[in-house]
């Protein structure tokens, strides 16, 4: 199950009654961790290419960046890294244009 999915409106007009996605998503947004780190990359990449998903984003919120992948030819390649200060325009939202925001820690 991933973090964040979306499906373009002609491949899913509608939500599913029930909690069963039966359509695979168009796009797939995976929030690495320390103890999500290696099942995301190592699990559930392949498990996305198999299952043909077109674009997985990772994101790593300690580092922090973006990484946009494409599937090609059966396995995931990059076409994107971004960084805070960068503008974010990667397929497949590449229509808009937005920016990471570093998470700062505050003190009191």
């Amino acid at each position: 199950m991933p973090d964040l999915a979306g499906w373009r409106r002609e491949r899913l007009p509608s939500m599913p009654e029930d909690h069963r996605f039966r359509v695979v998503p168009d796009w797939i947004c995976e929030v690495l961790s320390p103890t999500s780190r290696d099942y995301d990359l190592n699990e559930k990449l392949p498990l996305y290419a198999r299952h043909s998903v077109p674009f997985v984003w990772l994101i790593d919120p300690d580092a922090p960046w973006l990484e946009a992948l494409i599937l090609d030819a059966g396995s995931f390649r990059p076409i994107g890294r971004f960084e805070p200060g960068q503008a974010i325009q990667a397929p497949p939202f590449e229509a808009v244009a937005f920016h990471l925001f570093e998470n700062k820690p505050t003190t009191l």
